[in-house]
């Protein structure tokens, strides 16, 4: 049986990522969190720790000095999404916007 997913704090770097993904926008790799957490550590806590199903996929990419490299995208389930907002998740949104 797989646990239900939590929240984490709406302010935090988990958060913000969190906020992409019930947004049903794909979060891809980006420069550092918070200047020392990577997005695929984020994603990993949130899949761990607060039980999110994230999904991933990889494609090869260029990176921009020509360098071939690899991207990953990052999206939830939309059954995941509906259920979430559905169930506290649109009011937790609305907290990271009225603190932000």
């Amino acid at each position: 049986m797989s646990k239900t997913p939590k929240f984490p704090g709406p302010l935090t770097a988990r958060g913000a990522v969190l906020a992409v993904l019930l947004s049903d926008a794909d979060q891809t790799g980006a420069e550092p969190l918070q200047g020392r957490t990577s997005l695929a550590a984020i994603v990993k806590t949130l899949k761990r720790k607060y039980h999110w199903p994230i999904e991933s996929s990889s494609f090869p990419s260029n990176s921009g000095d020509g360098r071939a490299t690899w991207a990953t995208v990052y999206s939830l389930p939309p059954a995941t999404v509906t259920k979430a907002l559905n169930n506290g998740g649109r009011e937790w949104l609305e907290r990271r916007v009225a603190k932000a």
